[in-house]
């Protein structure tokens, strides 16, 4: 299944957290917290301003990414959970 966000929503696909903490003990499921950074996999066409005008999106395909504990709407894609969100839920770009 494909699925293009629609104006100024992305989709993001969560990066895994490690399953061992700094000193050697595994954290079970239930214990971990689910990771606020993803990687975005597909991008709207951006936001329509009151004017009728285009801005563009400022992430795009492939940028690792940050945003909020309770950000976007979970939905799963042949079996992988994505989130797909606003693009001013993003709270930054993740470089290097």
């Amino acid at each position: 299944m494909k699925i293009r966000p629609l104006q100024d929503r992305v989709l993001v696909q969560r990066i895994a957290e490690e399953e061992l903490s700094s000193g050697g003990i595994i954290i079970p499921d239930t214990a971990k917290e689910k990771p606020q950074e993803g990687k975005v996999v597909a991008v709207g066409g951006g936001h329509i301003n009151d004017d009728g005008s285009v801005r563009k999106p400022g992430v795009k395909k492939g940028d690792s990414i940050l945003f909020g504990k309770y950000s976007g709407n979970e939905i799963e894609i042949n079996g992988i959970e994505h989130l797909i969100m606003r693009e001013d839920d993003i709270l930054g770009v993740v470089e290097g």
